[in-house]
């Protein structure tokens, strides 16, 4: 089993998740955060100031899969969250070493 965090930008949540939808992944958690990478942030004027914005606001998405998901999961992720433009995102991808689900208790696989 492998978790899943892709870093990704927000309006192109929607598309990643009915990716991930027909890609057979069930279930994941999304998180507003906020952070750069090479982007730097960037500059904007309000009311004739310019200021810095340091961080940018991203989306956090986190999935547990099988083994034999990760690379349906990661090609939809990455298809539909490309522009082609810096500040995309990034995925990583994790050993997952053990899954519960509290209602039934199922283990591993079965909880996924």
């Amino acid at each position: 089993m492998k978790w899943i965090t892709a870093i990704i930008k927000p309006f192109t949540l929607d598309d990643v998740r009915e990716a991930l939808g027909e890609a057979g992944v069930q279930g994941m958690t999304v998180t507003e955060v906020k952070g750069f990478g090479r982007q730097r942030g960037h500059t904007e004027l309000y009311r004739g100031a310019e200021y810095v914005v340091d961080f940018l606001p991203k989306l956090k998405i986190e999935l547990a899969v099988s083994d034999e998901q990760v690379e349906l999961a990661v090609e939809a992720i990455t298809r539909a969250a490309r522009t082609g433009k810096v500040g995309d995102g990034k995925i990583f991808v994790s050993e997952l070493e053990q899954v519960i689900r509290i209602r039934t208790q199922e283990v591993d696989a079965d909880a996924l």
